[in-house]
């Protein structure tokens, strides 16, 4: 959460209110959250000094924010750290999201990141399937096994196709 939040202050200083609608406007296609979620990852920002106040408050006290040298220090370490979330789906689009924040060598060391990540999670699927494929179901689990089978087969054609769609990117 808060690497994304740095990522939109990036692209422009924001108000809270602002990232809640900027949220709201695309990146909730990709990535969850409250505005209580927001609020309180914009405050652990401003206090670790990822991000500052831009300016006096405006009217009602609203304060914009921006990113100071070290917020953007912790985002480029962000974008090219390894992939270890769970949810790689997430993870891969909240790069992908702010990939031209990045100069080319850097955006080509992300998308190669992600295509490990995605090339390691596939071989433990086909790994597990082959490990299914040994083994005798009885009669009686056989309808669950058959939509057990169904899950991982969505899995392995999901994962083969970001795998092909993060190698056909430019």
């Amino acid at each position: 959460m808060a690497n994304v939040i740095l990522g939109l202050l990036l692209l422009r200083s924001m108000s809270y209110y602002d990232l809640i609608r900027a949220f709201e406007a695309g990146v909730s296609l990709f990535y969850s959250a409250s505005s209580g979620s927001i609020k309180r990852a914009l405050d652990g920002l401003h206090r670790d000094g990822l991000v500052e106040f831009e300016g006096e408050p405006g009217p009602r006290g609203r304060r914009v924010y921006r990113v100071t040298e070290a917020g953007r220090e912790a985002f480029d370490t962000w974008m090219r750290a390894e992939i270890t979330d769970a949810d790689l789906e997430t993870a891969a689009l909240a790069r992908l999201h702010f990939l031209g924040l990045l100069d080319a060598p850097s955006r080509a060391e992300v998308k190669g990141r992600i295509e490990e990540r995605l090339l390691s999670d596939l071989a433990k699927l086909e790994a597990f399937e082959q490990h299914l494929d040994a083994l005798e179901i009885p009669a009686e689990f056989a309808e669950i096994a058959r939509y057990q089978r169904a899950t991982l087969g969505y899995g392995l054609e999901s994962t083969r196709f970001a795998l092909e769609w993060f190698r056909a990117l430019e």
